[in-house]
């Protein structure tokens, strides 16, 4: 998956649950991107933000980066309410650190 080890996002995800989402700037995006490890883990039937869900197992790169972009249309709409667009940043940030587009892991 992405350039992360399985194992590394697995890590980022129990780190999260375990207490790291209060850290997190709200409750939505904390929810975001645990919703985005658990879909990268393959541990999701549907995509967090576009709901796709064909493939079996954790999606490949092309897949990930996909919803990396539309999770940046949702936060750059301009008619989008605070919560959901804190989800899709959480979605965001993650699956950008799980493709390797950041370096920090929320």
């Amino acid at each position: 998956m992405g350039i992360r080890a399985y194992a590394d996002v697995e890590l980022a995800q129990k780190r999260l649950s375990a207490g790291a989402a209060e850290r997190c700037p709200s409750p939505q995006y904390s929810s975001g991107a645990s919703a985005a490890y658990r879909w990268a883990l393959g541990c999701a039937e549907h995509s967090p933000v576009t709901g796709a869900g064909d493939a079996e197992g954790a999606p490949d790169l092309p897949a990930l980066t996909a919803e990396v972009d539309a999770s940046v249309v949702q936060m750059e709409d301009p008619t989008s309410r605070p919560g959901p667009r804190d989800y899709s940043r959480g979605v965001h940030d993650a699956l950008a650190w799980v493709c390797g587009h950041s370096d920090h892991a929320p």
